[in-house]
Protein backbone atom coordinates (compact mmCIF):
# COMPACT_ATOMS: atom_id res chain seq x y z
CA UNK A 1 0.00 0.00 0.00
CA UNK A 2 1.37 3.43 -0.61
CA UNK A 3 1.27 6.09 1.72
CA UNK A 4 1.82 9.96 1.28
CA UNK A 5 1.97 12.62 4.20
CA UNK A 6 0.18 9.84 6.02
CA UNK A 7 -2.57 9.19 4.00
CA UNK A 8 -2.60 5.64 3.15
CA UNK A 9 -3.92 5.43 -0.99
CA UNK A 10 -4.00 1.37 -1.77
CA UNK A 11 -2.73 0.81 -5.43
CA UNK A 12 -5.48 -1.95 -6.30
CA UNK A 13 -8.47 0.60 -5.79
CA UNK A 14 -10.02 3.20 -8.27
CA UNK A 15 -10.41 6.45 -7.43
CA UNK A 16 -12.87 9.39 -8.29
CA UNK A 17 -9.92 11.66 -7.32
CA UNK A 18 -12.05 13.78 -4.84
CA UNK A 19 -13.94 11.54 -2.42
CA UNK A 20 -13.91 7.80 -3.24
CA UNK A 21 -12.48 4.91 -3.66
CA UNK A 22 -14.43 1.89 -5.81
CA UNK A 23 -12.94 -2.02 -5.54
CA UNK A 24 -14.49 -3.99 -8.01
CA UNK A 25 -15.65 -7.38 -6.68
CA UNK A 26 -15.66 -10.79 -8.01
CA UNK A 27 -19.85 -10.74 -8.28
CA UNK A 28 -19.64 -8.05 -10.53
CA UNK A 29 -20.72 -5.18 -7.79
CA UNK A 30 -18.43 -2.40 -6.64
CA UNK A 31 -17.57 -1.80 -2.99
CA UNK A 32 -17.43 1.93 -2.27
CA UNK A 33 -16.06 4.33 0.54
CA UNK A 34 -14.54 7.05 1.37
CA UNK A 35 -10.49 7.82 1.23
CA UNK A 36 -8.44 8.70 3.91
CA UNK A 37 -7.27 11.82 2.92
CA UNK A 38 -11.43 12.74 2.68
CA UNK A 39 -12.04 11.15 6.37
CA UNK A 40 -9.03 13.32 7.14
CA UNK A 41 -10.20 16.02 5.84
CA UNK A 42 -14.17 16.27 7.33
CA UNK A 43 -12.97 15.32 10.52
CA UNK A 44 -14.05 13.28 13.21
CA UNK A 45 -17.01 11.85 11.80
CA UNK A 46 -20.52 12.10 13.77
CA UNK A 47 -23.53 11.26 11.07
CA UNK A 48 -24.04 9.24 8.16
CA UNK A 49 -26.83 8.75 6.20
CA UNK A 50 -26.90 6.05 3.68
CA UNK A 51 -30.18 5.47 0.79
CA UNK A 52 -31.46 2.36 1.30
CA UNK A 53 -30.66 -0.80 -1.03
CA UNK A 54 -32.80 -0.86 -4.00
CA UNK A 55 -32.65 2.79 -4.51
CA UNK A 56 -30.72 4.25 -8.37
CA UNK A 57 -28.60 6.98 -8.22
CA UNK A 58 -27.12 8.86 -11.32
CA UNK A 59 -23.43 9.84 -11.54
CA UNK A 60 -22.70 12.34 -9.04
CA UNK A 61 -25.51 12.17 -6.97
CA UNK A 62 -25.20 11.54 -3.64
CA UNK A 63 -25.58 8.35 -2.37
CA UNK A 64 -24.39 8.89 0.84
CA UNK A 65 -24.25 12.03 3.40
CA UNK A 66 -21.55 13.23 5.75
CA UNK A 67 -21.62 15.24 8.77
CA UNK A 68 -18.56 16.38 11.02
CA UNK A 69 -17.95 19.54 13.23
CA UNK A 70 -16.29 21.20 10.13
CA UNK A 71 -18.13 19.89 7.06
CA UNK A 72 -21.12 17.96 5.50
CA UNK A 73 -22.00 17.01 2.20
CA UNK A 74 -22.76 14.45 -0.21
CA UNK A 75 -20.88 11.36 -1.39
CA UNK A 76 -21.27 11.34 -5.01
CA UNK A 77 -22.45 7.95 -6.69
CA UNK A 78 -19.27 7.04 -9.43
CA UNK A 79 -21.46 6.00 -12.16
CA UNK A 80 -25.24 5.10 -13.09
CA UNK A 81 -26.18 2.31 -10.75
CA UNK A 82 -28.06 0.91 -7.85
CA UNK A 83 -27.42 0.19 -4.38
CA UNK A 84 -27.37 -3.42 -3.38
CA UNK A 85 -26.52 -2.77 0.42
CA UNK A 86 -25.67 -0.32 2.62
CA UNK A 87 -23.43 -0.56 5.72
CA UNK A 88 -25.14 -1.05 8.57
CA UNK A 89 -22.19 -1.06 10.86
CA UNK A 90 -20.94 2.31 9.65
CA UNK A 91 -24.82 3.27 9.98
CA UNK A 92 -24.32 2.95 13.70
CA UNK A 93 -20.70 3.58 14.76
CA UNK A 94 -19.87 6.69 11.67
CA UNK A 95 -16.65 6.94 13.68
CA UNK A 96 -15.65 3.78 12.19
CA UNK A 97 -14.72 6.17 9.17
CA UNK A 98 -11.99 7.54 10.66
CA UNK A 99 -10.41 4.29 12.16
CA UNK A 100 -10.41 2.00 8.86
CA UNK A 101 -11.79 3.52 5.54
CA UNK A 102 -10.94 1.01 3.51
CA UNK A 103 -11.87 -2.20 5.14
CA UNK A 104 -14.69 -2.06 7.44
CA UNK A 105 -16.11 1.88 6.82
CA UNK A 106 -16.87 1.03 3.48
CA UNK A 107 -20.41 2.85 2.69
CA UNK A 108 -22.17 0.78 -0.25
CA UNK A 109 -22.47 -2.34 -2.23
CA UNK A 110 -23.22 -0.74 -5.67
CA UNK A 111 -24.27 -2.33 -9.15
CA UNK A 112 -23.07 -0.06 -11.64
CA UNK A 113 -25.51 0.14 -14.64
CA UNK A 114 -22.00 -0.41 -17.49
CA UNK A 115 -19.10 -2.01 -15.54
CA UNK A 116 -17.12 -0.51 -17.90
CA UNK A 117 -17.48 3.01 -16.52
CA UNK A 118 -14.73 1.51 -13.66
CA UNK A 119 -12.62 3.09 -16.76
CA UNK A 120 -13.53 6.53 -15.89
CA UNK A 121 -11.93 6.40 -12.73
CA UNK A 122 -8.17 6.24 -11.84
CA UNK A 123 -6.10 3.72 -10.87
CA UNK A 124 -2.65 2.88 -10.20
CA UNK A 125 0.55 5.09 -10.71
CA UNK A 126 -1.58 8.09 -12.23
CA UNK A 127 -4.52 7.57 -9.10
CA UNK A 128 -1.58 7.32 -7.02
CA UNK A 129 0.24 10.96 -8.77
CA UNK A 130 -3.21 12.72 -9.25
CA UNK A 131 -4.14 11.93 -5.23
CA UNK A 132 -0.74 13.36 -3.97
CA UNK A 133 -1.40 16.51 -5.69
CA UNK A 134 -5.35 16.72 -4.10
CA UNK A 135 -3.35 16.26 -0.80
CA UNK A 136 -0.24 19.13 -1.35
CA UNK A 137 -3.77 21.45 -3.01
CA UNK A 138 -5.60 21.09 0.33
CA UNK A 139 -2.71 20.41 2.95
CA UNK A 140 -3.59 17.53 4.28
CA UNK A 141 -1.64 15.62 6.88
CA UNK A 142 -3.77 11.86 7.41
CA UNK A 143 -4.53 10.85 10.80
CA UNK A 144 -6.90 7.85 11.79
CA UNK A 145 -9.02 8.18 15.34
CA UNK A 146 -8.86 5.36 18.14
CA UNK A 147 -12.08 3.98 19.82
Amino acid sequence: MSEYRGCELPEDLFYDLDYIWVRPEEDGLWTIGLTDPSQTMAGKIQYVWIKEAGVRRQRKKPLARIESGKWAGGIPAPCDGVIVERNELVLARPGLINIDPYHDAWLVRWKPDDPKAITELATGAEAQKALAAWIDKYGVQCMRCQE
